[in-house]
């Protein structure tokens, strides 16, 4: 690395974060493509429609994984690079779909799934190991904020495209993902590589080099130490654990309070909006959806409006009161509507669609967010790395599960019912919070870890004078 050359922090930090755009956007073009898609290829298969809308959560389960292990071996920064290159090709693919291609259509979404669960994976990473400590709980912020704010984006995109003919407007729609894609990669080729991955690798004059450009020059010195004895540790602790000791009683209640979350965070249903928001007030108003794509606008304002109350509300209430509060107010928004229309049949339809958007309005700032504040600072240091994995899975298989049963489930039964299904699952959400999950704000990771080995013994010695 040329010494002469510097990076501002600023740069750093936009760009570190900036993959937060393509995995945003990707997740909310799809809500204004899909009924131009149904239109001009006669899709009315339900399983079919499901595949089409979930096929990126799918491919994103094996993305984030990948991803994961290659950065290790390849570093943060090229892995990047090669998830954007992958997400700009698998845009452009999509968009030239052959007429009725289907299968075709599912495939390349897959395919651009990979580089979603890449990003998903490598942003946050990437951001942390950058951050100061002082700032990764803010610089978390920041990155939900450019997920929701790419989801926006693919939402204005969608409306200003819609007066274009059908069969040109939704490959239009999923082809300008390639547009972000680009803009990071050229970003990223100016971006240094991830301290902790040079210390790890043995270039610690680069990692020195690179601390520079983030740190003030008397921290650099004892950053680069206090990685490489994380780093000793690590090593040692992923050399003395299995997947098995996840599950033993030491560490048993931290990793199911982790990965409990993650997965509640998606089976709640959020997606179900994101995705089907047009299909959800064409059912409810009997209106075409393409003339519904002002809703998934309303939402996305929501979702960046809420992301930057997080920002500030962040470290002023504890992660379980925020959580609990998010998870009753978007259970009694899903359990509403369908003890409103028993009561009053005749009720107006687009009563769903407000509860829906209160349901976003408080989901963007608990939930959303704090799922992974959560996750980054609940699991013990000897299984963090596999403890993370598995509830980055979990979200994805949950994220995945919505966006392909949400129209199977709406093809049998009424909205009201298949929301009021969503809200059972986040009174378990909050009940789970309530029972299940100890509180982190406030706490180091060394408290949180002893808190947790204190539980799982207490429990031990329950069961053995039980029996």
């Amino acid at each position: 690395m040329d010494k002469k050359k510097s990076v501002s922090s600023k740069f750093i930090f936009f760009f570190g974060s900036f993959g937060g755009i393509l995995f945003g956007y990707d997740i909310g073009v799809m809500t204004g493509a899909l009924p131009f898609l149904k239109t001009d290829w006669n899709l009315t298969n339900a399983s079919l429609i499901g595949w089409v809308t979930s096929a990126v959560m799918f491919g994103a389960i094996f993305g984030a994984a990948i991803a994961g292990q290659l950065a290790d071996k390849l570093g943060r920064r090229r892995m990047i690079l090669m998830s954007s290159l992958v997400f700009a090709i698998g845009s452009i693919l999509c968009g030239f779909s052959p007429n009725n291609g289907t299968l075709y259509l599912i495939g390349m979404r897959i395919f651009l799934g990979l580089a979603v669960g890449a990003a998903s994976a490598l942003v946050p990473a990437y951001m942390s190991e950058m951050a100061p400590a002082h700032l990764r709980g803010s610089l978390s912020g920041i990155n939900q904020t450019m997920i929701v704010s790419g989801m926006l984006i693919s939402y204005v995109i969608d409306f200003v495209l819609k007066d274009l003919p059908e069969n040109i407007s939704w490959r239009l729609m999923l082809g300008l993902a390639s547009v972000p894609a680009i803009i990071l990669f050229a970003g990223v080729l100016k971006l240094p590589e991830s301290p902790r991955f040079l210390i790890k690798a043995n270039r610690l004059d680069e990692a020195r080099q690179v601390l520079s450009f983030v740190r003030k020059p008397e921290e650099v010195e004892g950053e680069v130490k206090a990685i490489q004895e994380t780093a000793a540790t690590e090593k040692n602790s992923m050399e003395k654990t299995s997947w098995a000791t996840l599950f033993n009683s030491k560490y048993r209640y931290l990793v199911i309070a982790g990965v409990g979350v993650a997965a509640f965070q998606q089976f709640q249903g959020a997606n179900a909006i994101f995705y089907y928001i047009p299909l959800i007030v064409e059912k409810a108003t009997g209106s075409a959806a393409s003339s519904a794509l002002m809703w998934p606008i309303v939402q996305g304002v929501l979702l960046v409006i809420g992301s930057l109350l997080y920002i500030w509300i962040a470290e002023k209430f504890n992660r379980r009161t925020l959580l609990t509060l998010g998870g009753t107010v978007m259970a009694l928004s899903f359990l509403l509507p369908a003890v409103i229309n028993w009561i009053v049949p005749n009720a107006s339809p687009m009563m769903i669609v407000f509860f829906l958007s209160i349901y976003v309005a408080f989901y963007s700032f608990t939930w959303a967010p704090l799922t992974w504040v959560l996750v980054g600072e609940v699991f013990p240091l000897a299984v963090r790395g596999r403890a993370s994995g598995l509830a980055s899975s979990f979200n994805w298989i949950g994220s995945w599960a919505v966006g392909l049963l949400f129209p199977i489930m709406t093809a049998s039964m009424s909205q009201e019912a298949v929301f009021a299904v969503f809200g059972l699952i986040c009174v378990f959400g909050v009940l789970f919070i309530r029972f299940c999950v100890p509180e982190t704000r406030g706490h180091s990771l060394e408290e949180i870890e002893a808190r947790g080995t204190n539980h799982g013994k207490k429990k031990v010695e329950e069961t053995v004078e039980s029996n």
